[in-house]
């Protein structure tokens, strides 16, 4: 799925999912003026709210019923459709039934084996560790026998699922601290029924500020065709959550550029992906924790505000249109905020501030003057439950 599209902005982009990872990328491509679609399974979602481009409801965005809506769209148009894919099970389908799209879509992706290796925690340490990449030890546990590899990890340790489990999403965290052996017992007992694949990977020292991302679209030959490197102000949860806040690291991207665009460039990825590292506070160095591979990240946006638009970047190589000027950094940097999960964050925290972007503009993930309705939607359905909730206890 690596044809090149006729040049011209009539290449319509299609954004699968609605959620605020999509918001950022329909934004960014709307900027340039790109026709877009966005589809996802819920109509209320921040980009399926939003006033760019148009809406098309799925009734699912992963299976067959993913792919009939996509070749509807596509057939639509007269040049293949751009596809921006934001969640991980659209990036399953769509890598599976990738002939079937192939005349349909451009959707530049690596090898479908390669692709499920580097999205399985445990096969992305494995590839890691063969092409000696900083990656912090990893076991993998698919069964109650597999317990007794844990002795082989210095613990503290981070346990989570192994790939992305909507199921395990529902009812457990993103990932576990655990201090031994047994709390990794405990816990597997529980989890196993229903997320038998899990991994455990030594702790690395630091806190959620030295949490780092490179960003980045590869072309056909591996070629860097956009890339950004950020660092986390805050997760959610604590420790173990994704991205509450973030902002750019200008003073890191050479460095972690060139090892992620190594690293991609060894083990045959293109494409949409990124890399997420931290920087131990024992001895500085940084160390790769998991990629995200086929699509977009959460946070994708804050580069597009600090003057990186990774996904025009991507559409209009894939259209054939001359690449963008080199990037003029955003000055003060900006910070990309999601705003309830950086209160919780902040609040859970003590108030502790974050002193290196005490200078840099904060920009709400839901909040655009020119496009207002995501964070109205927000903001009614927070007045609801906190009626509900008083009502409630009112009754």
């Amino acid at each position: 799925m690596n044809q090149q599209a006729t040049p011209s902005l009539a290449v319509h982009a299609v954004v699968v999912g609605g959620g605020l990872n999509a918001l950022g990328i329909v934004r960014s491509l709307a900027a340039a003026g790109v026709p877009l679609t966005v589809v996802d399974d819920h109509a209320d979602s921040p980009a399926m709210r939003s006033r760019h481009g148009r809406k098309r409801l799925a009734s699912a965005l992963e299976g067959e019923a993913l792919v009939k809506v996509l070749l509807d769209l596509a057939g639509q148009y007269r040049q293949p459709v751009m596809l921006f894919v934001t969640e991980e099970k659209g990036v399953n389908t769509i890598s599976a039934e990738r002939d079937r799209l192939a005349q349909a879509c451009l959707l530049r992706l690596p090898e479908h084996a390669r692709l499920m290796q580097l999205m399985h925690k445990q096969g992305f340490a494995e590839l890691a560790e063969a092409h000696d990449a900083p990656v912090p030890k990893t076991v993998y546990i698919s069964s109650q026998a597999d317990l007794e590899r844990l002795a082989a990890l210095r613990f503290p340790c981070v346990f989570k699922p192994a790939y992305k489990h909507y199921g395990y999403g529902a009812q457990f965290k993103k990932a576990y601290r655990v201090e031994d052996v047994a709390q990794v017992h405990a816990l597997y007992a529980q989890i196993a029924p229903v997320m038998p694949d899990m991994v455990a990977q030594e702790w690395i020292e630091g806190d959620d500020d030295e949490i780092y991302f490179c960003l980045q679209y590869l072309g056909r030959e591996g070629e860097l065709v956009a890339s950004f490197s950020g660092r986390k102000i805050r997760s959610w949860p604590l420790h173990i959550g994704g991205t509450a806040s973030c902002t750019a690291a200008w003073e890191h991207h050479e460095l972690l550029s060139a090892l992620t665009h190594d690293f991609f460039l060894r083990t045959g990825f293109v494409g949409m992906g990124s890399m997420e590292y931290k920087r131990d506070r024992r001895d500085g160095h940084f160390y790769m924790v998991e990629p995200t591979a086929g699509r977009t990240d959460y946070q994708e946006e804050v580069a597009t505000l600090n003057g990186v638009n990774i996904p025009l970047a991507a559409y209009r190589y894939e259209a054939g249109l001359a690449p963008l000027p080199l990037p003029e950094r955003a000055s003060p940097a900006r910070i990309w905020r999601d705003p309830q999960a950086d209160k919780w964050s902040l609040q859970e925290n003590g108030g502790k501030p974050d002193a290196r972007s005490a200078g840099d503009k904060v920009m709400d993930a839901y909040l655009r003057w020119n496009d207002p309705r995501p964070w109205t939607d927000l903001m009614c359905q927070r007045v609801a439950t906190l009626l509900r909730a008083r009502l409630g206890r009112s009754s």
